[in-house]
């Protein structure tokens, strides 16, 4: 057998993260947001030929619509890459990103491939949750299936309720998530990481005819500036009656696109380039459809075995904030040094751009390790459906 190759992470770049269905990006189609990200990726590196990249690989949670038919492919010829490099797009919902940057790094450490982009996009302005034609199989709601067509929410409650997260606990996690953020974008630590989004506006006049300018979308639109656990707390539950699960302790529904590029050694040595990270292994796990929201749990120590590795060598942990109650449960059950955790903020104060999330916290990630100069990142979320994944790199 022939043995593994390295993967480099030699560039990683990200729009702003807008809101849905409203926020500054909303009016943009996917596939655009999609092509911005591959453009500016790849000139972060002028020397490279992009006849050389072998392939582009996209999580998308929801390939369809304006982010459908093969939004990989389509959004790398508008991106202007050559007709050589193909392109495919990938969904395993919440992990879709991270699935995607595996998966080209694979493809590098099998010696298949030098130069690959994992990537991933969405816009839940443009596509909502539930997809344009929502059609489940009545098998589902079988009494042993049932837990597959729970919402998110729910998923949620159940864990809140099995694993003792409390409101108060969960309020104060979403309030830091807030505090974190506005810190960070007030530092300007996502500058070097972010490629600001041309936005094209246009206005109609009463006398006839239309205007058009552009402006520059360049920072994170989730952060409040304005909330406070006092405010957290005058939330209603939102998924059950009694519930602790609120609008303002789950994550918010996002727009957001991210490109990782990564190349095998001898193209670092033929181009002369620096990595940022190396990719270190990847894992996915399944759990309970039901309390989705514990499969890191799951994940976690699996990519730990897998690259023989420990939880307290990680010095920086992205960590999805799908929901308050699942990452105060796998903090706890995982017994995680809270103060690796999302040092900028997560998804309740940043967003949740599902398919694109987990390029979007690996972008951040490899960029915050070089600030930092640590050495060992994790990129870990839960999955819909019941699944948890995570990811291990290192700073070059």
């Amino acid at each position: 057998m022939r043995s593994l190759q390295e993967a480099y992470i030699v560039a990683a770049q990200r729009t702003p993260v807008g809101k849905a269905p409203k926020g500054q990006l909303s009016q943009a189609r996917p596939d655009d947001l999609l092509a911005h990200v591959l453009r500016e990726v790849v000139a972060v590196h002028p020397q490279l030929d992009k006849n050389q990249i072998d392939d582009v690989i996209v999580g998308c949670a929801r390939p369809e619509a304006e982010q459908g038919l093969n939004v990989a492919r389509i959004s790398s010829l508008l991106a202007g890459f050559p007709h050589s490099v193909a392109g495919v797009t990938v969904n395993r919902f919440c992990a879709s990103g991270l699935q995607a940057v595996a998966w080209a790094a694979d493809k590098i450490r099998q010696g298949e491939a030098d130069i690959m982009i994992g990537a991933g996009v969405e816009s839940l302005s443009q596509v909502t949750m539930m997809g344009n034609k929502p059609a489940m199989n009545p098998a589902i709601f079988t009494d042993e299936n049932t837990g597959i067509a729970f919402g998110m929410g729910l998923t949620a409650e159940n864990v809140a309720q099995r694993w003792h997260i409390s409101r108060e606990a969960q309020d104060q996690f979403a309030f830091q998530s807030h505090q974190k953020a506005i810190a960070a974008i007030e530092a300007g630590h996502f500058n070097a990481e972010i490629s600001p989004y041309p936005l094209t506006l246009t206005q109609p006049h009463a006398t006839g005819g239309v205007s058009s300018h552009i402006i520059s979308i360049d920072t994170d639109e989730g952060a409040r500036t304005d909330t406070d656990i006092e405010k957290l707390a005058q939330l209603r539950s939102i998924f059950a009656a009694r519930g602790t699960v609120t609008a303002g302790n789950t994550s918010q529904t996002s727009d957001g696109a991210a490109a990782v590029l990564l190349m095998s050694e001898r193209m670092l040595k033929a181009l002369n380039i620096a990595p940022l990270a190396r990719f270190v292994g990847f894992a996915v796990a399944g759990v309970a459809p039901e309390v989705m929201g514990i499969g890191p749990v799951e994940a976690v120590p699996k990519v730990l075995k897998q690259t023989g590795m420990q939880l307290s060598q990680m010095d920086w942990i992205e960590l999805n904030e799908a929901f308050a109650a699942q990452s105060l449960a796998v903090i706890d059950k995982l017994a995680i040094d809270p103060s690796c955790i999302n040092p900028c903020g997560g998804a309740i104060a940043l967003g949740h751009p599902l398919g694109a999330t987990g390029a979007i916290r690996t972008t951040s990630l490899v960029h915050g390790l070089q600030r930092t100069q640590q050495r060992y990142g994790m990129v870990t979320m839960c999955v819909g459906t019941g699944m948890g994944a995570a990811g291990i790199f290192e700073r070059m």
